[in-house]
């Protein structure tokens, strides 16, 4: 399998810490230059991509970036519902500070990494780690390209080198690269 996993350019929520979830805000002027970076990049690292996929998340921010991608890298976006954000739920759209606000005990006892996962309607971590499994195993003899989401990339980054949750959770997740999953190795491509 070949799989090049990018994670959407920079967005005005996330220059505002709020988690996105299923909701959308556009890429920032950041955002967009490092999509076009990216662009570069990959075109660099995929001279011939005629034989590749490019799957793509359906919300707005992932779809603006691969607009960006297929300007240098002439492929068909097909939408891919597997590779979209995890949702909070009603915590969709609100930072940190406004999740304390209103639902006051709802973190308590998390740190930075293992709050996504106490909304009380969102996904929870076992529902996206078998998403993430079932796209892997859909396109483990497809070269693909994916434009994804942070917490999306860390789990489908995770379940293809078998990590546990907590490893899978403080995974980075950089908007200037991509990763490249091969022969069991991810690397990191900026």
């Amino acid at each position: 399998m070949t799989l090049y996993l990018l994670r959407h350019g920079e967005t005005v929520w996330n220059t505002q810490g709020r988690f996105q979830g299923q909701l959308d805000s556009p890429l920032t002027l950041k955002g967009i230059a490092q999509a076009d970076l990216i662009a570069c990049r990959l075109a660099e690292e995929i001279p011939n991509p005629d034989h590749f996929e490019l799957q793509v998340s359906p919300l707005g921010r992932a779809r603006q970036t691969a607009g960006r991608i297929a300007a240098s890298i002439p492929l068909f976006v097909k939408d891919e519902p597997r590779l979209m954000e995890v949702t909070i739920g009603s915590w969709d759209g609100m930072t940190l500070y406004e999740i304390g606000q209103e639902y006051p005990d709802a973190l308590n006892g998390t740190d930075a990494f293992d709050w996504y996962f106490r909304s009380p309607d969102g996904e929870t971590f076992e529902q996206i780690r078998a998403r993430a499994s079932a796209w892997l195993a859909d396109i483990v003899a497809t070269p693909t390209i994916a434009i994804s989401h942070g917490l999306t990339g860390r789990i489908i980054r995770g379940v293809y080198l078998g990590l546990s949750q907590r490893e899978m959770l403080t995974l980075p997740v950089p908007q200037n690269g991509f990763y490249r999953l091969q022969d069991g190795q991810v690397n990191f491509i900026e």
